[in-house]
């Protein structure tokens, strides 16, 4: 069929200006929610902390399994009770989630730099090492320490006897 095409007053074709509009407003809070998930410090956790994903990862899972091991045909009371392969998953799955917990909660672990006992330590450990492999280093040191030595030239009072 052939016929006539609605334009409105733009000439545009509304049907099409509305999916457009749409299409927009979706993007538009999209990129909202994406912006408010950044400043929110548990999704940071989540981003930045491994080990969290990878509880997290496990819980889920687990979860996954046991659902699985319940939902198999059987009664879900009877696998309730009968089950440990559901009895493992779920208990498996409750403990990463404890852990995740406990680690949201507990905030971020700071990395330890180290400080002035690693540098003293690193200190310690070059100037043994300087002191094994230099013999001039050690010298100096030690007529530091001990102030340096007397030479002395060993002359003889008595004369050697003639070898007959």
């Amino acid at each position: 069929m052939t016929g006539y095409m609605l334009t409105d007053a733009t000439g545009k074709r509304p049907e099409v200006s509305e999916m457009a509009k749409g299409k927009a407003a979706k993007a538009g809070a999209a990129a909202a929610t994406a912006a408010q998930a950044r400043k929110n410090p548990y999704v940071q956790r989540i981003v930045h902390d491994e080990d969290l994903r990878d509880n997290m990862a496990v819980a889920f899972e687990a979860a996954r399994n046991a659902y699985s091991r319940l939902n198999n045909g059987k009664a879900p009371a009877k696998a309730l009770m009968d089950d440990k392969k559901l009895h493992k998953d779920l208990r498996r799955s409750a403990d990463a989630l404890k852990e995740a917990t406990s680690a949201l909660r507990e905030g971020p672990k700071k990395k330890r730099k180290g400080g002035l006992g690693r540098l003293l330590l690193l200190a310690i450990v070059g100037g043994g090492v300087a002191m094994a492999a230099s013999e001039g280093l050690r010298n100096k040191a030690l007529d530091a320490l001990f102030g340096a030595e007397e030479e002395f030239d060993y002359t003889s009072s008595t004369t050697p006897t003639p070898v007959t």
